[in-house]
């Protein structure tokens, strides 16, 4: 009940907020916008969308013997593997690494993974410093705020509001709000650090099991700064994110880039097979993969819920949400927001904890109609909407039931009685439209932001007597 206390108050503080509406609407229309001229032809669309759903769902059909072909040629290739079932092994597992090469700093690409584990809360409390590169995550740190988005983090934030920031936390620095010369600013604080860190972590956007691959998306260049620099390399993924065939790459690779940002092809795509060898220039001595599982093996098991985890977080379905375009990321108090996120947190987390955010949708279909690999999302939203009210679903998510209503299932009960039977419903009928004046005006959490319904003096039935058209 707290966390959806929590859920409601996050909401309306960001509905009330004309900075975040504002800035969010203007940095979601250009997205919408990019998108839609990147995919001119619709029919070429339509056809990429289905052969990268078919890449997904093949790889999640063979998931168990893909991971375990994946470590078998990143471990014939020099890359280390670990597997991790929770966020808490995941974290140590870092840590361990860390310990045994006495390293005091890690430079970070963007990683949402690394967000779900809350991985530089946990290093700093183990006196290790960790710094952000990608610069909207960079940003966030100095913030001290989580990020809003899964492609750009500090898309809340305006570009004054940055500078407001620099000015703030680096008093040294003239003060500037325009976007290149903020850049080269925060290019100039980080460069320093990347030859310092000894070790560099970063997410993995693809994972090829034929190959052994790690494959990593960017547009900065901090990605492979991070995985090419510093002698040790650590990435880490959920374990969803693995592909059968290096030929599975290009289609996916066309689409993702296309549904996040409009952009063709991103600055840079990096494919990690291996650790440095004899004769090469960089890269890292060593190379770890963390497979992460927290949660996804339940979902795993669910012949539809399984549909989440084809997810390659390119955030369309953020960007065309009218509900997370009007609340923003902050609101869902989760690693991933937005109607993909509605659907994959309560699963991870459980109902209990997050089963209001399925019902932070309008249900209009758009998220469904924009994914990249056909993730059916309003139909998981459905899905779990029914699973957070109903105790006798046979589904895996945990917390089923948690926000069961006893006294609302009565008058659902009564009420499929009432319609069972003719006689009762013309008597219940009549008796409440002749005491409609006696109707409560306010019906719960509906009239929070509706007028509550009004009976007519009339029943369909009657008006339609009176019109000669009844044929019982």
């Amino acid at each position: 009940m707290q966390q959806r206390v929590e859920f409601h108050a996050r909401a309306d503080r960001a509905l009330h907020n004309p900075q975040i509406r504002s800035n969010f609407r203007y940095a979601m229309d250009g997205l919408i916008d990019k998108r839609k001229r990147s995919f001119p032809d619709l029919d070429e669309l339509n056809r990429l969308r289905l052969r990268c759903a078919e890449i997904r769902v093949n790889a999640l059909s063979k998931l168990p013997e893909l991971l375990e072909q994946l470590e078998a040629c990143c471990t014939k290739n020099g890359i280390q593997v670990h597997w991790a079932e929770t966020v808490g092994e995941a974290n140590r597992i870092v840590l361990d690494i860390m310990n045994r090469h006495n390293a005091k700093l890690l430079i970070k690409g963007k990683s949402m993974v690394s967000e779900e584990m809350e991985l530089n809360h946990y290093l700093e409390q183990q006196g290790i410093e960790c710094l952000e590169s990608d610069l909207g995550e960079y940003i966030l740190q100095l913030a001290g705020e989580p990020p809003s988005h899964i492609v750009a983090p500090a898309i809340h934030k305006s570009r004054q509001q940055v500078a407001q920031l620099f000015k703030e936390k680096f008093p040294d620095i003239p003060y500037s709000d325009d976007v290149d010369r903020l850049t080269r600013n925060a290019r100039h604080i980080l460069r320093r650090k990347f030859y310092e860190a000894p070790v560099g972590l970063s997410g993995v956007n693809f994972a090829v099991a034929e190959t052994g691959t790690i494959c990593l998306v960017e547009n900065e260049g901090n990605g492979r700064m991070c995985t090419t620099i510093p002698p040790v390399h650590i990435a880490v993924t959920g374990i969803e994110k693995v592909v059968e065939k290096l030929s599975d790459i290009p289609p996916l690779l066309s689409i993702l880039p296309r549904s996040a940002t409009g952009q063709h092809i991103t600055t840079y795509f990096n494919m990690i097979t291996s650790p440095r060898k004899p004769g090469e220039k960089d890269g890292p001595d060593e190379v770890h993969l963390v497979l992460l599982d927290n949660g996804r093996s339940r979902i795993y098991e669910d012949q539809e819920l399984i549909a989440t985890l084809r997810c390659i977080r390119c955030g369309a379905c953020m960007n065309h949400c009218p509900v997370y375009t009007r609340i923003g990321g902050h609101a869902y108090g989760t690693t991933i927001p937005g109607p993909i996120g509605s659907i994959l947190e309560p699963q991870k987390a459980g109902l209990d904890r997050y089963g209001d955010l399925p019902t932070a949708s309008t249900l209009c279909g758009a998220c469904g109609e924009v994914c990249p690999v056909r993730i059916p999302i309003p139909a998981l939203l459905n899905r779990l909407r029914f699973e957070r009210v109903r105790q006798d679903h046979t589904g895996v998510t945990r917390g089923q039931g948690s926000q069961r209503d006893p006294w609302e299932a009565r008058i659902w009960k009564g009420w499929s009685w009432m319609h069972a039977n003719p006689a009762i419903y013309r008597l219940g009928i009549g008796l409440a439209a002749g005491l409609r004046w006696m109707l409560p005006k306010r019906l719960g959490a509906w009239t929070r932001v509706r007028s509550a319904p009004r009976l007519a003096a009339k029943s369909l039935h009657k008006l339609a007597r009176e019109k000669g058209l009844d044929h019982e």
